[in-house]
């Protein structure tokens, strides 16, 4: 019989507090190698290593690619690479990005699923978006231990209740009672080995790790959207709940996640065409001027071209406003310009 002995836990927005009550919580000589994704920016180093080694119990340290897994440690992914297991060892990579982060929490907990099976437990905190959901969908179904923050105990808790709104578990607790359970957990034992092999899985397992993989290899039907991180087609892949989306050379997307950078492509997309306004609406003025200085042939039409660019700018801004987006403190009212028209 084998233990519980790889705990994988992913945290976003918030989770530097949860995370602390978490590893505070555990036995000095839990039996378990623990691996932790925080989203951070990239291009910064991640201060979570120390923070957490303030916290807790067992020793703590900045994921190093290659190193095998050790019981009673606590690996930390670095800033702009996914931290994966594979064949007993961690694996920094910089695959695709996932739901809009590198470190991304899903390859994490789908790796630990393809590799350990029912050794695992995984742990979603609090966090915002839906990340981390799919992955513990991924540890549930191949015999592992699913964890959820108490939502009403996340600072934000949206990753908790997307992870609850996909996996059924009776683990759901505040952070700080996560950690004796977690210890408790890795004492219990379990069948040795991993479930029946998910090609589906191992394909997405090797995807996050650089192999030269495309989705349309296992999967041949375009979704219909376009991938916000690179613009190619995303497919859908099969979820015994909700469908995920991949696009060909990896990046992919939960619904949530999906949704918010379809929202932030289009704001892009309106403050673009409201520069673009702005500068018609300049450069008709300036040529209005010009016109009149040479006779005035032309400046009807001028002036025309930025009344009209000026009010469909009035109308981009409305929508901008519409769809919650701020306008950088500028009024949608007409400004003194549009007035005197």
């Amino acid at each position: 019989m084998a233990h519980r002995d790889i705990i994988v836990i992913g945290a976003s927005a918030g989770g530097v507090e949860a995370l602390r009550a978490v590893v505070s919580g555990l036995s000095p000589s839990i039996p378990a190698a623990l691996c932790v994704v925080l989203h951070v920016p990239p291009g910064s180093p991640s201060a979570l290593p120390a923070i957490l080694a303030r916290a807790a119990p067992v020793p703590v340290r900045a994921a190093v690619d290659g190193e095998p897994l050790r019981q009673g440690r606590i690996y930390v992914a670095p800033a702009d690479r996914h931290l994966l297991i594979i064949d007993h060892r961690v694996r920094l990579s910089r695959g695709a990005s996932e739901n809009g982060h590198r470190p991304a929490i899903d390859p994490l907990f789908r790796s630990a699923a393809y590799t350990f099976g029912p050794r695992t437990v995984g742990v979603v905190l609090s966090g915002t978006r839906d990340d981390g959901a799919g992955g513990l969908l991924a540890i549930a179904q191949r015999g592992g231990v699913a964890i959820v923050q108490d939502p009403d105990d996340a600072l934000h808790p949206s990753m908790p209740r997307s992870a609850l709104d996909l996996v059924r578990t009776e683990h759901v607790l505040p952070a700080a009672k996560i950690g004796p359970l977690l210890s408790e957990l890795a004492r219990s034992e379990v069948p040795e080995g991993p479930a029946d092999d998910d090609p589906t899985l191992a394909a997405e397992v090797a995807m996050s790790d650089m192999a030269p993989l495309t989705t349309d290899e296992f999967f041949n039907e375009p979704a219909g959207f376009g991938c916000p991180a690179c613009g190619g087609a995303l497919y859908e892949l099969p979820s015994a709940k909700i469908p995920r989306y991949r696009c060909r050379v990896g990046h992919a997307w939960a619904p949530e996640s999906l949704l918010e950078e379809q929202a932030a492509g289009l704001e892009g997309a309106l403050w673009t065409a409201l520069r673009v306004l702005e500068e018609r609406a300049a450069l008709a003025e300036r040529l209005v001027i010009g016109s009149a200085a040479g006779g005035g042939a032309h400046e009807t039409r001028y002036r025309k071209a930025a009344d009209d660019a000026l009010q469909t700018a009035s109308t981009i801004r409305a929508l901008i406003e519409s769809i919650g987006v701020a306008v950088d403190g500028r009024s949608i009212a007409p400004t003194a310009r549009q007035r005197s028209r």
